[in-house]
C-alpha cells in the first residue's frame, strides 16, 4: 500500500497531514522503519493469529459440544464462518504492513518466483507458525473449563484412546487428524488433487490479478475468506489443512498440551507439506491458463 493517497490534483498526502498522529507516535516512525522487518513478522503472526484464533474458537464449541451432548454449541456451518471471518480480519489488519502470505506456502512461492529473498521468507514462516501456536494455547486457556470436562466424559465412556487424538476428540480443536479409518491416499487426494489447496490457491492468484476487474482489492478479503469457509464445508469433515502454519502451529500446541501422542502419525506429513506443491501446480495453471500478459490494468 502506499505512503499516501491522490487527490484530484496528483498530489500524494500522506496520514500525518489529514490526521496528524500525536507526537510520540511520529517519533517513533523513523526507529519503525529501521526496524520493519520485525514489524513485518509481526503482522505475519497476527495475521495467523487471527485466523486461526477464530477457527479454533469455532472448533471447540463444535467438539465439545458434542462430546457434553449441549445441543447448539457449534456445528461446521459455523466454523467455516469463523475462519472466513478470520481471513478477512487478517487481511485487513495485517496486509498493509506485511506482505499478507499468512501461509507458508504462499510465502515460499513468493520466494521462488523472486517475490521475497529467502532470509525474509524464513523469517516469515516462523512468524506464520508462531502465530498459530500463540492463537491455539490461547483458545486452550479460553475453553480449558470444558475441554477437561470433554476428557473425562470420554474416560468415563472409554472412548478416550479412540476419540481424544482424532478429529472428533479436543486435541482435534488444535491439531488436525484423519480418522482412522481413512485411506491415507484419498486424504492426500483431497488435500492436493480435488478442490481444497489447489483451488484456494487458484482463487488466491486471482484475487491479485491486477488485471482481474471482478475483484477489486476491497472485495479480496471477502472472496478468499468465502473460499476458505466453501472448503471448509464441503471438505474438512474428510480431513483438511490447506495451512501449513495454521497445522504445524496447531500440532505443536497440541503436543505442548498432552505430549507427543498428539503428534498425528503419518497424517502429520501430508498435512504439514501437501498445501506447498498444490499452490506451485495452481501457480503453473493460472499462469497459463487464466492470466495474459495482453490484458490491460
Amino acid at each position: 500500500m502506499s505512503p499516501g493517497s491522490l487527490n484530484s490534483t496528483g498530489r500524494v498526502f500522506h496520514l500525518n497531514e489529514v490526521i496528524p498522529r500525536p507526537r510520540v507516535f511520529q517519533l517513533w516512525e523513523k526507529p519503525r522503519r529501521r526496524v520493519h522487518w520485525i514489524i513485518e513478522m509481526i503482522a505475519e503472526t497476527f495475521g495467523t493469529f487471527f485466523y486461526t484464533y477464530l477457527g479454533v474458537g469455532s472448533m471447540a464449541s463444535w467438539i465439545c459440544g458434542t462430546i457434553l451432548g449441549v445441543e447448539g454449541l457449534g456445528s461446521l456451518f459455523q466454523v467455516g464462518i469463523a475462519y472466513a471471518i478470520g481471513v478477512v480480519m487478517s487481511l485487513t489488519v495485517c496486509l498493509s504492513t506485511s506482505m499478507g502470505y499468512f501461509n507458508p506456502s504462499f510465502t515460499i512461492h513468493a520466494m521462488i518466483f523472486g517475490k521475497c529473498p529467502p532470509l525474509k521468507g524464513l523469517r516469515l514462516i516462523f512468524a506464520e507458525i508462531l502465530g498459530a501456536y500463540l492463537a491455539c494455547m490461547l483458545a486452550y486457556v479460553q475453553w480449558k473449563n470444558l475441554i477437561i470436562p470433554a476428557e473425562e466424559v470420554l474416560m468415563e465412556k472409554h472412548e478416550y484412546n479412540t476419540t481424544m487424538f482424532s478429529s472428533q476428540g479436543p486435541a482435534g480443536i488444535f491439531a488436525l487428524y484423519a480418522s482412522p479409518i481413512d485411506n491415507l491416499f484419498y486424504v492426500l487426494i483431497n488435500e492436493f488433487c480435488c478442490v481444497c489447496d489447489v483451488v484456494i490457491a487458484l482463487v488466491s492468484f486471482a484475487c491479485i490479478d491486477p488485471t482481474n476487474f471482478l475483484c477489486p482489492p476491497f472485495m479480496i478479503p471477502w472472496v478468499l475468506g468465502f473460499a476458505f469457509a466453501g472448503v471448509i464445508w464441503g471438505f474438512a469433515p474428510a480431513a483438511l489443512a490447506a495451512n501449513s502454519a495454521r497445522d504445524i502451529g496447531g500440532r505443536l500446541a497440541a503436543i505442548t498440551l498432552w505430549g507427543t501422542q498428539a503428534f498425528g502419525g503419518r497424517y502429520a506429513i501430508i498435512a504439514s507439506v501437501t498445501n506447498i506443491p498444490a499452490t506451485m501446480v495452481a501457480s503453473l495453471i493460472y499462469e497459463l491458463i487464466f492470466n495474459d500478459g495482453s490484458r490491460s490494468t
